[in-house]
């Protein structure tokens, strides 16, 4: 929406400004919502409506996720994470060790108060301007490359473990899990694969 603030406006009194262009609608409110429980800000499980700044809560937890490998919040269950993201102050783990700018973003994104939330005011401008994204050109983000593009590594995957044959009923091993199976234990043409029947 592009606001021309040079045009007379409804009380009639023309004003010098420049015009003003809005993107995102910040004063938008919404009673619904989809997604993961880690990832719903306060004042969806509340139920207070909502508007665009839910996105930076979100965008948010992300982040955190991204540098600690886990969400900020996660209760043992659905019901005790939502009571941690409502009422558990944020706390960054020891490790690994992350710079101020990030977690000083985190932080902004991540107040419960949506109108006290980072980027309430000016959208994605507010958070493109922080610290942490010092010395990106926006406007060229998509003609960059990444700072550091990981080469694929090439292990040979570790032969596994030899399987046990025994009688009918055989416990196979993937990873920490175990599985039961009944089988009739006859090795398959080629002689590296058990048969086995599933009930």
């Amino acid at each position: 929406m592009c606001r021309d603030s040079s045009l007379p406006s409804s009380n009639s009194l023309p004003s010098s400004r420049l015009p003003e262009f809005v993107a995102e609608p910040t004063v938008a409110r919404s009673m619904s919502f989809v997604g993961t429980h880690e990832y719903l800000a306060p004042e969806i499980i509340k139920g207070e409506g909502h508007g665009s700044v839910v996105d930076w809560w979100t965008f948010g937890i992300f982040l955190h996720e991204l540098l600690y490998g886990k969400t900020p919040f996660k209760g043992s269950g659905n019901r005790a994470t939502l009571f941690n993201v409502v009422g558990q102050q944020l706390k960054f783990p020891e490790s690994p060790a992350t710079s101020y700018a990030s977690k000083d973003l985190i932080r902004g994104l991540l107040v419960k108060e949506p109108q006290h939330r980072l980027g309430v005011k000016r959208g994605a401008t507010e958070i493109k301007q922080h610290p942490l994204f010092e010395g990106v050109n926006w406007a060229l983000i998509r003609c960059s490359s990444p700072p550091e593009v990981p080469r694929p590594v090439e292990n040979e995957p570790p032969p596994p473990p030899p399987m046990k044959v025994g009688p009918a009923i055989d416990a196979v091993r993937f990873g920490s899990t175990s599985k039961r199976m009944s089988g009739n234990n006859e090795m398959k043409p080629g002689g590296k694969y058990l048969d086995f029947e599933f009930f």
